[in-house]
């Protein structure tokens, strides 16, 4: 058994897709045709995308959908760096909404807090010594 990656259901997957993309520089690995399922290369796993019209055709269970005016789900995106600066004020010039700029932390990193637009919660942070 191994994690293969994250899939995030959102309102518009090539939106979410391009802000990734510009902000973090990730590559994009598959975009089905239907525009409702992508994924990026992000190291050694997948973060990917999925609509929510696609969700409800997989299973009939409801769930909280994210959204940046809303109350973040109990879970964020971590992503490591080695200079999250940067990466935090590239992504807020590209629609996320701070949460907490980049801080030098108890454990030792320099880490930063943000929101993608569909308000998933993200960590930037220097790798841990």
């Amino acid at each position: 058994m191994r994690l293969i990656g994250p899939i995030l259901y959102v309102e518009d997957v090539k939106k979410s897709l391009s802000f990734y993309e510009t902000s973090f520089d990730f590559k994009r690995q598959f975009m089905h045709e239907s525009g409702f399922y992508a994924e990026l290369n992000a190291g050694d796993r997948y973060l990917a995308f999925a609509a929510h019209q696609l969700a409800k055709t997989n299973f009939s269970l409801p769930y909280q959908s994210s959204r940046q005016a809303e109350t973040p789900p109990g879970f964020e995106l971590a992503f490591e760096c080695e200079c999250p600066e940067k990466i935090y004020i590239k992504a807020l010039e590209n629609g996320a909404v701070s949460v907490s700029p980049p801080s030098q932390k108890p454990w030792g990193q320099n880490v930063a807090y943000l929101r993608d637009l569909d308000g998933f919660l993200i960590a930037i942070g220097t790798p841990m010594e």
